[in-house]
């Protein structure tokens, strides 16, 4: 089986989880520079199968956009230009960080190292992953 990979994309970050070959387990990547995500993607996809790409959508509580609604939607395009082979779907990506924030807490990461956004990134996106795999079970 291929792989399933999530985005956690933001303006400056983008935080990368994929789950196993057999989809079992949600993994964190990487974090990688946003204007880097395409080459980094490229490359990963020559060393691993990807079936599909997950990609957080940002929404307010009552479903309207968030100012970065229009970022993600023109990362989709490109996406999707880039990687045609390769389904993509949205998910909720609602208070993930929050919910990456709360996780380095119980982990009992040192308040030093729970400032590292890349970090937060990268287990928002596994965090959505893992979600994703709930709900397709």
């Amino acid at each position: 089986m291929a792989r399933i990979l999530c985005i956690d994309y933001g303006l400056k970050r983008t935080g990368v989880a994929v789950t196993d070959p057999l989809q079992i387990i949600a993994t964190g990547l990487t974090t990688v520079d946003s204007k880097e995500l395409i080459s980094f993607l490229k490359k990963y996809f020559q060393r691993e199968p990807v079936e599909l790409i997950v990609i957080g959508e940002p929404k307010n509580l009552d479903d309207s956009d968030t100012h970065a609604t229009p970022l993600v939607n023109a990362i989709i395009v490109k996406l999707k230009k880039e990687f045609p082979q390769i389904p993509l779907k949205t998910v909720d990506e609602r208070f993930t960080s929050k919910l990456a924030k709360q996780a380095m807490i119980e982990m009992g990461m040192k308040k030093k190292d729970r400032r590292n956004k890349r970090t937060v990134d990268e287990i928002a996106a596994t965090i959505m992953l893992q979600e994703y795999m709930l709900s397709i079970s």
